[in-house]
């Protein structure tokens, strides 16, 4: 049971704000809905989305996150609810159902979100007041991207989610140093260009550059418990409920590691080198502050930026 408490204070007095975790109810599924792209990073694509005839199901919601992974949400409203063992059968119809999904993609978003799914990506999240000390321990069982989510709310106006756990594939950098034939097949964006995967791109840096991409990854990754490393196919995300931060390698000219954060980059002192707005510049993956990290000097200037952007998500 979460012991999270929260409190309105003042200079004379603080007071406790009575929580509220009762078994959730449509109204709050409804809210959820309603705003989860900024509760989530998730985009809403349907409620209540049936697998048909032969499946004889309800996914509760369905969205597409900000790094282009599907994403299946089902509430526990009992807890004695098996959640888990239903998010899993529905994630399993859902990665034999790709072209249904890529359609309804294109039907309430566009075209170019439906031709960039990131299906290594896809993600279950399990909603509830509480979880067990079971599905917990059955989740750190089972290989497969699902995130348990505690929610509390306060008062009328106040929700609380909080990550249970945390899922990551393995660290960019390390699942890269030796390899020599990458993984991924190249992404072609034009007959005239060939865009490299984040994978290509790390095993061409220099074991220098290597070994400082897993530096900073350590200092992400240090920064929590609940901080999620997300190899994608052309960036990596370090995220919480939410992205707070991506990177990617230029190995060649200029060789560098690129970090993006979720901070507004008008908050900064701007130092040319080393960090660029990209509000309004076309880049890979989420946040307007582009930090260029070339060296171990600039990476110790770069981690209070990160440190500041991961306890401000």
């Amino acid at each position: 049971m979460s012991d999270l408490k929260l409190f309105r204070y003042d200079e004379q007095s603080a007071t406790a704000l009575p929580g509220d975790a009762r078994p959730i109810e449509k109204s709050l599924q409804k809210l959820i809905e309603s705003q989860m792209e900024t509760f989530l990073g998730v985009r809403c694509l349907a409620s209540e989305y049936s697998t048909g005839k032969t499946h004889k199901g309800r996914i509760d919601s369905l969205g597409l996150d900000e790094n282009g992974c599907p994403v299946i949400i089902e509430y526990k409203r009992h807890i004695n609810e098996n959640v888990i063992n239903q998010g899993l059968f529905y994630l399993d119809w859902l990665l034999d159902h790709q072209a249904e999904f890529r359609w309804l993609v294109m039907e309430q978003l566009n075209k170019e979100d439906a031709n960039n799914i990131q299906w290594q990506g896809t993600r279950l999240l399990c909603i509830a007041a509480d979880f067990t000390k079971y599905d917990e321990h059955a989740v750190a069982q089972i290989n497969r991207n699902i995130e348990l989510i505690r929610y509390k709310l306060f008062g009328p106006d106040l929700l609380l989610l909080e990550l249970v756990n945390a899922v990551s594939g393995p660290s960019t950098a390390l699942t890269t140093t030796n390899t020599s034939e990458p993984e991924l097949e190249p992404v072609v964006t034009s007959e005239k260009s060939t865009t490299k995967t984040n994978a290509q791109q790390i095993g061409s840096a220099s074991p220098a550059l290597r070994g400082l991409l897993e530096q900073m990854e350590s200092f992400i990754t240090s920064l929590g418990d609940d901080v999620q490393v997300n190899p994608l196919k052309l960036y990596t995300a370090y995220r919480r409920l939410r992205n707070f931060a991506c990177s990617t390698v230029v190995p060649k000219q200029d060789a560098r590691i690129l970090l993006w954060l979720s901070i507004d980059p008008a908050s900064v002192q701007l130092e040319e080198g080393f960090t660029r707005d990209v509000s309004n510049i076309g880049h890979w993956g989420t946040g307007n502050l582009e930090v260029s990290i070339r060296d171990e000097r600039s990476l110790e200037k770069a981690k209070a930026l990160i440190l500041r952007c991961y306890q401000e998500s």
